[in-house]
């Protein structure tokens, strides 16, 4: 993170949004402001808060994208959801607590993750040391005439000792070559597609209940039953018979878990959760708008009132521990096409004081998402087609028509943004991708012409109902 000045972290948004500078800057000015807080002395740093941010801006214009690659961008736990998935507490449905649950669900999962890659190649040492015990041990215990034959439960196997029936008898020199032979086909995947049997334990056999509702003491109890469950589970062993490929990644896994410490996956978990975490909330302005004046609404003003301590800072129980909420940054997203941000409750206003504004994109604009971004639309069809053997070019006159029906599709009927070049390619591309397996080693080049015959039915027609998303 000190090196992601907030510059760097505008430069690297480029490589996959086109414009919308303002909301770019005020993201890359919250995240580095919170480096700057961990810069400071805990009794101040504990009073800075984030400076939330609300994007105010039509579908498809990249409100989503620009936190999904933040969030990417620097490593933290990132979650998106709808404001529309909720309901009131109280009521049926999910309440926003869950939000904080998945944030934290998410986190823990990064660092155990983490923590796996820097033991996985002692993990998989310790994994072909127990893979070679199975084989061996399976091996001389397979019947006589099956080792003879040098075959191993019905497979042949490619072991040049098995060809003397003696090798079984008690010469410990025979036998430590023979599993010298073993090791050495399991280290050269010689026999990942035989079957064996290895036994795992059996840890899947009971869970932790916990969700929205429970309560402290209900949890203490829960909490005891399962780690009295668990250590019980975790001491019996039941077998599996896999393939030796399978075989070694699940006794990767569970020599991994052996030793990664679960402590402390839990807690830095946590602590990424309520440091670095941002919470994503699309389509909030589908939860504003007038008061109901008859009966509660559980799924408007209810949720925003919900959303209120959460957003201001507050302790949630979730099934790793209690995380405040204090430093997650949130970011919320809406169209408001007929509602105004000022029809949000004036509580939940104050609790988002950035309010950036994406603007429509046009033809220009569309021309560039085509070819600039790192993974560029025309790249992935390009890199699809390939896989078929098709190499498929694109002049600069097809991109130049192609941002331009999308651009007038977006001005004749629903403005859906940069989803709309979705529609124009598939539309353009649909023959291509279908007779692609019988086309292969030749190229394509797709011009302007060729882009205007496809797209003249398109165009032409008023009944667009099977392109319009």
């Amino acid at each position: 993170m000190e090196t992601l000045t907030p510059r760097e972290i505008v430069r690297q948004l480029d490589k996959y949004i086109v414009g919308q500078e303002a909301a770019k800057k005020a993201v890359a000015i919250a995240l580095r402001n919170r480096y700057r807080r961990r810069m400071l002395p805990p009794e101040l740093a504990r009073d800075v808060l984030p400076k939330n941010i609300l994007m105010i801006g039509p579908t498809g214009v990249g409100k989503t994208e620009i936190a999904r690659q933040v969030a990417r961008l620097i490593g933290a736990p990132f979650v998106k959801v709808e404001a529309t998935r909720f309901t009131e507490v109280g009521y049926v449905g999910r309440d926003v607590e869950s939000i904080i649950h998945e944030l934290v669900d998410v986190s823990v999962g990064m660092v155990y993750e983490e923590r796996l890659r820097e033991v996985q190649a002692k993990a998989e040492s310790l994994a072909n040391e127990r893979l070679v015990n199975y084989i061996y041990q399976q091996l001389i215990s397979s019947p006589k005439r099956a080792r003879v034959k040098g075959r191993f439960r019905g497979q042949p196997l490619p072991l040049d000792l098995l060809d003397d029936p003696e090798v079984f008898k008690s010469d410990k020199a025979r036998m430590r070559a023979v599993r010298k032979q073993v090791a050495d086909l399991v280290k050269a995947r010689a026999l990942d597609d035989h079957i064996i049997e290895i036994e795992v334990g059996d840890y899947d056999r009971y869970n932790l209940e916990f969700g929205p509702g429970v309560s402290v003491d209900d949890l203490r109890e829960s909490f005891a039953d399962f780690i009295e469950q668990y250590e019980d589970y975790s001491r019996r062993r039941r077998a599996r018979r896999v393939s030796v490929r399978e075989a070694r990644r699940i006794l990767t896994r569970e020599e991994a878990s052996k030793l990664i410490n679960v402590d402390e996956v839990i807690e830095e978990g946590l602590r990424r959760a309520e440091e670095l975490g941002v919470v994503f909330i699309d389509e909030i302005d589908k939860i504003a708008g007038p008061e109901v004046e008859v009966g509660p609404d559980v799924s408007g003003e209810g949720v925003q009132r919900d959303l209120l301590p959460i957003v201001e800072g507050c302790t949630v129980l979730t099934r790793y521990g209690p995380i405040r909420t204090d430093h997650i940054l949130f970011i919320a997203a809406g169209a408001f096409y007929d509602r105004r941000p000022s029809d949000l409750i004036p509580e939940l206003q104050g609790r988002f004081p950035l309010r950036v504004e994406l603007h429509p994109l046009g033809e220009e604009e569309f021309r560039r998402i085509l070819v600039e971004p790192e993974n560029s639309l025309v790249k992935q069809y390009r890199a699809l087609l390939a896989t078929e053997g098709v190499e498929l070019e694109f002049t600069d006159d097809a991109i130049a028509e192609l941002a331009r029906t999308a651009a007038r599709l977006n001005e004749r009927y629903e403005n859906i943004g940069a989803r709309r070049l979705y529609t124009v390619m598939e539309a353009v591309l649909e023959d291509i991708s279908f007779d692609a397996p019988e086309r292969q080693g030749e190229r394509v080049v797709i011009d302007a012409e060729y882009v205007r015959g496809k797209l003249a039915d398109l165009l032409a027609n008023e009944d667009l109902s099977r392109y319009i998303l």
